[in-house]
């Protein structure tokens, strides 16, 4: 038989690849005949230099890939041969090589490394840095001080930690909101609130609250980082200048916020499980007049008026009821009645973590519910469920990490604060309720507060945050990663108007009166982020160069609608039941953004560093021609330490010069604002339903600039016990983007446009860390932080001929503030002067406003220090800031009115001659007399509003003795228990007389793990 060609083919084939790899079998085959010593099961135990149990240290056979990671109570596992070496490593302590020389059982005992800097990393964003080899300046604060707050909202426990940050909550109700900037004020209009990211993922700050529905619980402004558990967070970091920021482009303007989640570690799986209960209350009541004080005052208002005579007159009697009608010998302490009340808040939590060396996963869950200092069953509930997972593969190639985090809100709350009456409400006003429990109306002579309690405001929300993230090294020094991120808000609030809420003498009922308004709105957004990045160590020089893109789109909607007349109260939630229907607002509203950024760092001999970092923006809120941004930095360091001079020092441990310039930028105007827009007014002329013209074309309109500067200073001493960061900066920020006033003829409000305007912020920030004793029990270490900022307008082209003259002078800062010159109070005439600076005869126009106060602080910062000893740990942190603020006559100048007032309104001018501080009493009568106004915005109005505040305070003891894997924490936490000021007011953070200021807490709570 004929072979086929075919067969023949494959016979050379083979015969071609066995000669070709006869070779390479030979030397397998060789390798082969010397076998691997067999595998032993080797355990143990890591501790520290005290016995204490190391949890997540990597144990790893040395010259080989096997590894494996202690658990929570210190124990490993890991398959080795009897002559191998194991490596034992973790961050802060210095790694041990231990010869297993044949045992299978090998405790070992890590000792703290004070001086492993550069193994502390910082999330940068896009790229992660050592604390040691940062060229650019990021404040960071770790779970260990956030879990030490009983707060709950990550800005809360932030406050007075990190320099250069303000932040000021800005009322005590639960579920309220916070301002905060990073570094000053960078913008005439526009918020100056930074750029906010979760995992990754960006987050508004900006709130869906509507003025119409909480404007007078919250002023509208309802957090939605209320959605984010604290106790869920592992890190913040915030980024402050160019070379940290630039790589955000457009969005890094006013600073960059990263929230960094906790994930899951390896080991056996751990249950740990927390509960609390904390108490709150008002830290401070004003002093106010007592009943006959008031009395008194009060009638010698009403005679400076000239009513004098009515008040003999009985027909007259139904004009003061607080003299006529009302017991002259009562009086009630409304502050104790309306806000002296105690707050409860309920917190549990419950985690479950572990994995291998491969797979890693974290579920937790919290619910809190906390009530109010307010009158009534007021209350507060908030439930969170996060969760992690990491994988990797076994050649540590392919990396996938999943986070989602999801938070429900219900807050339910009185229509309105109670503040202003409990400040303002005659001492002898009537009983709240009568013999029975009803609500007491005195003969319809007041308005009874706890009417109000009839009236209902409700707030549910809904947060949804997640993010994946996957990266894949291509090959050893190339990765290629995506992060996939979707955000989601959602909230759904009412208020109601009942008419049994008002006195009855007014005659209202539901069908004249009655209405409720709802607001619904959301936010969603998703993020598309592919990256690549290349590094490579040469002899001298480590080269890193990262290349990205980014893919956002955002939608927002919102609709506030408000329905009146009804058949009765009880169908007040029901719209349809409305005889009118009112659309107060309808907003939709889409923000597309992609953008390319890059990184290159180069690090010449460990000691020399360039970071140059660059991104180009596109955003769809800019006309044609004008979508595109470009902005970047370059970031400088000189790790001088390391010279060969520092070498040996024993003193000098980290010496650091680094220095950063680049522009950022920002669009943060609002959507649409380059068309021709209008609005639904929500009414009707003749059956035509009314739009309303709300924006102008404008398409020419572009980017606003902020170009910054820095110059630090870095040293550490004595093997880094000591750590200084002295920080320099000065960021201007020009191209205004401002809504330029209109007339109103041309029926537009304002032109949205760029005004040739440069604002500067410039300052100092200083932050220290120190160890003062590292012994066996006993350690102390404390923090400090400082920072003084300056503001100012450098330039602004035609100023002082634009409607903006009156708002703002170069040279100054823009939290100025025009006021009248308070003279005093005149001996003669008993009434207020004021410095008249255009010399007309009259103080009524704002030519006469030449006083400047500036309200912003002039300098702010902490000092905190912890205390260990045994098992029991002390911490303990001081909040202080130089500020000038609004006192209690910006409110109330004062005394005579039917209303409470301050007790130091009682050294009054009463007759010719007296020399006093305050104008003589009146009831506000005399129309033609507007001095009390005069006075409310003169520099009279204005104080020192400087405090020291024990912000918090924490005792825990860790439980001995319970075995290896069960750890039990008892802990008592204290927030805002004193503060030490010269203001008359509230609250010298928040100088408000008409909101809740923040409450005084104390925290009973325990932690368990097993």
């Amino acid at each position: 038989m004929k072979k086929s060609p075919i067969y023949s083919s494959r016979t050379k084939l083979f015969l071609f690849l066995y000669i070709l790899l006869i070779p390479l079998l030979h030397q397998k085959l060789v390798a082969g005949v010397t076998f691997d010593p067999p595998q032993t099961t080797i355990t143990g135990t890591v501790t520290d230099m005290e016995g204490l149990p190391l949890g997540g240290v990597n144990v790893v056979l040395e010259s080989t890939n096997q590894g494996a990671i202690s658990d929570m109570d210190g124990t490993y596992r890991i398959e080795a041969g009897p002559n191998g070496t194991l490596v034992f490593s973790i961050v802060g302590f210095k790694s041990l090589d231990v010869p297993i020389e044949g045992r299978t059982v090998i405790d070992v005992q890590l000792e703290e490394d004070v001086t492993q800097l550069g193994e502390v990393v910082l999330n940068a964003g896009y790229y992660t840095v050592s604390e040691k080899e940062r060229t650019g300046n990021i404040a960071t604060i770790k779970a260990d001080i956030i879990e030490k707050q009983p707060v709950g909202n990550p800005l809360a426990a932030m406050q007075g930690h990190l320099s250069g940050v303000n932040i000021v909550q800005s009322t005590g109700i639960p579920g309220s909101g916070f301002e905060i900037e990073v570094r000053g004020r960078n913008f005439i209009n526009g918020v100056s609130d930074p750029f906010f990211l979760v995992d990754g993922v960006p987050i508004s700050s900006q709130s869906l609250g509507s003025n119409d529905v909480s404007g007078q619980l919250f002023s509208g402004n309802i957090s939605p980082l209320n959605g984010i558990n604290p106790n869920d967070i592992e890190s913040i970091e915030v980024l402050k200048d160019a070379d940290a920021t630039a790589i955000y482009g457009s969005r890094g303007a006013n600073g960059v916020v990263l929230i960094t989640t906790k994930k899951g570690k390896a080991g056996k799986t751990r249950f740990n499980a927390g509960m609390s209960t904390t108490l709150g209350r008002v830290s401070h009541f004003l002093d106010l007049l007592n009943t006959q004080q008031y009395l008194e005052v009060r009638r010698e208002g009403i005679t400076n008026d000239g009513f004098g005579p009515y008040l003999e007159n009985p027909a007259f009697d139904f004009a003061w009821p607080d003299l006529k009608t009302w017991d002259p010998n009562r009086y009630t302490d409304w502050q104790k009645e309306l806000i002296g009340g105690t707050s409860y808040r309920s917190n549990a939590q419950l985690s479950v973590s572990g994995g291998n060396a491969q797979t890693q996963f974290l579920i937790s869950g919290a619910f809190q519910k906390e009530t109010t200092v307010f009158p009534g069953d007021a209350n507060y509930k908030k439930a969170t469920v996060h969760s992690n997972i990491s994988h990797r593969s076994e050649n540590d190639r392919f990396k996938i990490n999943l986070s989602t985090m999801y938070t429900r809100e219900d807050n339910q709350m009185p229509r309105s604060d109670f503040t202003n009456l409990a400040y303002t409400l005659e001492p002898n006003a009537p009983a709240l309720y009568d013999e029975e429990g009803n609500i007491n109306w005195e003969n319809n002579t007041w308005n009874n507060p706890m009417a109000t309690l009839e009236e209902e405001y409700r707030l549910k929300s809904h947060t949804l945050i997640s993010n994946a993230m996957l990266s894949y090294d291509l090959f050893t020094n190339l990765q290629i990663r995506t992060s996939l991120g979707y955000n989601r808000y959602q909230l759904d609030s009412y208020r109601t108007l009942p008419s049994s809420a008002l006195n009855p003498s007014r005659g209202l009922t539901p069908q004249n009166y009655s209405s409720v308004t709802n607001n619904t709105s959301h936010r969603e957004s998703w993020i598309v982020e592919p990256q690549l990045s290349w590094q490579e160590d040469f002899e001298w020089l480590r080269l890193e160069v990262l290349l990205g893109s980014t893919f956002q789109k955002q939608s927002s909607r919102q609709f506030v609608q408000q329905g009146t007349s009804f058949p009765n109260n009880q169908l007040i939630r029901n719209l349809s039941a409305a005889s009118t229907l009112e659309v107060l607002e309808d907003m939709d509203s889409e923000y597309a953004y992609n953008a390319v950024f890059g990184r290159v760092n180069f690090n010449l001999l460990d000691r020399y560093i360039l970071n140059l970092t660059g991104r180009r923006d596109g955003s769809s809120r800019f006309g044609p021609g004008r979508q595109f941004g470009n902005f970047g930095a370059l970031g400088l360091a000189w790790l001088f330490s390391e010279e060969g001079i520092f070498e040996k020092s024993s003193w000098l441990s980290l010496g650091k010069i680094r220095g950063s310039y680049g522009t950022t930028g920002s669009d943060n105007i609002g959507d649409y604002r380059f068309l021709d827009t209008y609005n639904v007014t929500g009414f009707d002329y003749d059956g035509t339903t009314i739009l309303e013209p709300t924006g102008i074309f404008n398409p020419l309109f572009g980017w606003e600039s902020n170009t910054k500067l820095e110059l630090g200073l870095e040293l550490g001493f004595f093997n880094d016990l000591m750590m200084i960061n002295a920080s320099w900066y000065r960021n201007r920020s020009s191209n205004q983007l401002i809504g330029i006033p209109l007339a109103s003829t041309t029926g537009f409000s304002e032109l949205t446009g760029n005004l040739d305007a440069t604002v500067e912020n410039s300052g100092m920030e200083l932050d220290l860390n120190a160890t003062m004793f590292r012994k066996k029990r006993f350690n102390w270490s404390g923090r400090f932080t400082l920072s003084v900022p300056k503001n100012k307008l450098v330039a602004f082209d035609g100023l002082e001929a634009s409607t903006l003259a009156n708002r703002y002078i170069l040279g100054q800062p823009l939290t100025l503030v025009r006021l009248y010159h308070s003279l005093g109070v005149n001996p003669e005439t008993g009434l207020y002067q004021f410095e008249d600076y255009n010399g007309d005869g009259a103080i009524s126009s704002i030519e006469d406003k030449q006083w400047i106060e500036d309200f912003a602080p002039k300098f702010y910062g902490g000092l905190g220090n912890t205390l260990s000893l045994g098992n029991l740990t002390l911490d303990f942190f001081f909040q202080f800031k130089k500020q000038r603020a609004y006192n209690l006559l910006r409110h109330i100048p004062v005394a005579g009115g039917q209303r409470n007032v301050p007790e130091l309104l009682l050294d009054r001018w009463q007759e010719p001659g007296d020399i006093a501080p305050v104008q003589m009493a009146s009831a506000g009568l005399n129309v033609g007399v507007n001095t009390q106004g005069s006075q409310s915005e003169s520099s009279a109005a204005v104080s020192d509003a400087s405090f020291i505040r024990l912000r918090n305070i924490s005792l825990n003891y860790s439980v001995p003795g319970l075995g290896d894997r069960l750890d039990v924490n008892v802990y008592l936490q204290g927030q805002n228990l004193c503060t030490w000021t010269n203001y008359d007011g509230p609250d010298p953070e928040q100088p408000s007389s008409t909101r809740l200021p923040q409450l005084r807490q104390l925290t009973l709570g325990l932690q368990i793990g097993f």
